[in-house]
């Protein structure tokens, strides 16, 4: 028996998200069903301690394009590396829980309006709003990114919004590499995609702030430092070169 052939993989990493999942699944099974295309999506629970794995659950009994994956450990990057090589699609979209797009913005990251291999949504780019977002959150955010890009990441205005989407040959050869399991993984990531030539199209998107956020401004910053050193640290010892 042959598997259907899949164009979209969207996967939706999930920690604690009982208030906010339910209204986001909604809105994505509501628009993919509406598209020509195949589907499916991915629902990564990774330690939640609320009911999030058992709406995740009640959703995949709903809509047979709809699975669950509980993931035991903990970080956002091991919830979207475990999504990513699990996933089947032509394109693996990773989506925040928040929905903190419109999800009707997608369309804008898969062909026909976007063939690169990697594409990332940013609040900085050329056409971006941003709404309801306190200055001192945006400011804080500009300052973060600064340091990504002058240590890591020239060129990139916004590395860290959580609106992605890999070709399957992309997505296959970059979060196999991943070592980062944490905040700072979409940093390792794209400092591969460049290493190995891929090209990034970063594309501005309405996003809209909510105040549940999980980041600590402060403590993630702090990581994320951290976590630079040790990606220059991989590529010193060759971790990221190709097999």
């Amino acid at each position: 028996m042959t598997t259907e052939a899949i164009f979209l993989s969207v996967i939706v990493p999930a920690y604690n998200e009982e208030p906010r999942l339910p209204g986001t699944l909604d809105q994505i099974a509501t628009y993919l069903q509406a598209q020509s295309y195949t589907f499916e999506v991915i629902v990564v629970e990774n330690g939640s301690t609320d009911a999030t794995y058992q709406i995740a659950e009640s959703y995949a009994a709903r809509y047979p394009q709809f699975s669950v994956i509980k993931e035991e450990g903990r970080g956002k990057g091991l919830a979207v590396r475990t999504g990513m090589l699990a996933a089947r699609g032509e394109y693996r979209f990773m989506c925040d829980a928040d929905l903190s797009m419109p999800v009707e913005e997608i369309a804008r990251f898969l062909p026909p309006h976007n063939d690169a291999a990697v594409v990332i949504g940013s609040r900085e780019a050329e056409g971006a709003v941003r709404y309801n977002e306190p200055e001192h959150r945006h400011w804080g955010g500009r300052l973060v990114n600064l340091t990504i890009r002058l240590l890591a990441l020239p060129g990139l205005h916004d590395t860290q919004c959580g609106f992605k989407s890999f070709s399957a040959q992309a997505a296959e050869d970059l979060f196999a590499s991943q070592t980062l399991t944490g905040w700072s993984f979409d940093i390792e990531i794209l400092f591969i995609a460049r290493r190995r030539g891929y090209i990034i199209k970063e594309i501005g998107i309405p996003w809209y702030y909510y105040d549940n956020s999980h980041v600590s401004p402060v403590k993630d910053a702090f990581n994320m430092l951290i976590d630079i050193f040790k990606i220059w640290g991989n590529t010193l010892r060759g971790v990221y070169n190709h097999q």
